[in-house]
C-alpha cells in the first residue's frame, strides 16, 4: 500500500510558476511508475507527466512539454513536478499517482495507477 499526499497548489497569474510537491509513504519500494495528473471541470483526467523509475524514463504531455518538469527523489521518496510559464488552461486539480506494478496501458494512462493522492488545487488567471 502507497499513500500519496500532494501540496504546493496556489493561485498564480499566467507567466508564473509554481512546483508541487508529493509525499508518498508506505511500501515506496513497489513503485514503479510516479506521475502527475490534472482534471478540470467537465474534463477526464488528463496525465500530465511521468517517470518510469526503474529506467527514468520521462513522459510529458505535448501540452505541458518544454514548460513542465517531472522528477523524484529516492532520498526523500518525493515526487515534484515544477511548472513555468503557466496558462490559463493548465488550471485543473492536480494529483500525484503511483503505479506499482508493470502495465500495458501506458504511462499517462490512469489504468496504470494504482495509487492516487487527494489532489491540489492550480489556478492560473489572465
Amino acid at each position: 500500500l502507497v499513500e500519496l499526499v500532494e501540496s504546493g497548489g496556489g493561485s498564480v497569474q499566467a507567466g508564473g510558476s509554481l512546483r508541487l510537491s508529493c509525499a508518498a509513504s508506505g511500501d515506496t519500494w513497489s513503485i514503479v511508475y510516479i506521475a502527475w495528473f490534472r482534471q478540470s471541470p467537465g474534463k477526464e483526467r488528463e496525465g500530465v507527466s511521468s517517470i518510469y523509475r526503474g529506467l527514468g524514463r520521462i513522459s510529458y504531455a505535448d501540452s505541458v512539454k518544454g514548460r513542465f518538469t517531472i522528477s523524484f527523489d529516492d532520498a526523500k521518496n518525493a515526487a515534484y513536478l515544477q511548472m513555468n510559464s503557466l496558462k490559463p488552461e493548465d488550471t485543473a486539480i492536480y494529483y500525484c499517482a503511483a503505479g506499482l506494478r508493470g502495465s500495458l496501458y501506458g504511462a499517462l494512462d490512469p489504468e496504470t495507477y494504482d495509487s492516487w493522492g487527494q489532489g491540489t488545487q492550480v489556478t492560473v488567471s489572465s
